[in-house]
């Protein structure tokens, strides 16, 4: 018998796996309990590999000397590398599939440049076929939006700076 619960375990596992890959996930972690005394934790993951958002150099005469351009490029940058530590970030209060506009063709919730207030919605968070409304943290002015509509998105990942 435990040879069967290995194998069904096993098998949780690849599709575990499995469900990482199709939503672009970074990490998964399941507990199950089986009766007292006998549980399975997994913890799936994967690396990722990290894309920066690059200044590209604006489109103009091309630089005569290649090391300079690409020097002084990623400074403005540099403030902003992790959005998540900006203490105007919003982050996602779960896992789920972002949505920008209530419905298809709609009107975006809130565009870069729009001031918001206090518990306006943003945008909507889909987990488990349920539409989540996220609101304002506080009141300010939409200063980047770090997610795409459609997009995949991890519990804390960086949502939008409103500062």
């Amino acid at each position: 018998m435990p040879n069967k619960t290995n194998d069904a375990d096993v098998a949780f596992i690849k599709a575990l796996a499995e469900l990482l890959n199709e939503n672009d996930l970074t990490e998964l972690e399941v507990k199950r309990d089986y009766g007292e005394n006998d549980t399975l934790n997994v913890r799936v993951s994967r690396k990722t590999k990290v894309i920066a958002q690059a200044a590209l150099p604006a489109p103009g005469p091309a630089p005569t000397g290649g090391a300079p351009a690409l020097s002084a490029a990623p400074a403005p940058e540099a403030p902003n590398e992790d959005p998540a530590s900006h203490p105007g970030a919003v982050t996602s209060p779960m896992v789920g599939t972002v949505y920008m506009q209530a419905e298809p063709g709609a009107p975006s919730f809130v565009s870069v440049g729009d001031r918001v207030s206090e518990g306006d919605t943003l945008l909507i968070v889909e987990a488990m076929k349920t539409m989540n409304h996220i609101p304002a943290p506080r009141a300010g002015t939409v200063k980047r939006i770090l997610v795409e509509d459609g997009a995949a998105v991890e519990y804390g990942a960086p949502l939008m700076i409103i500062e």
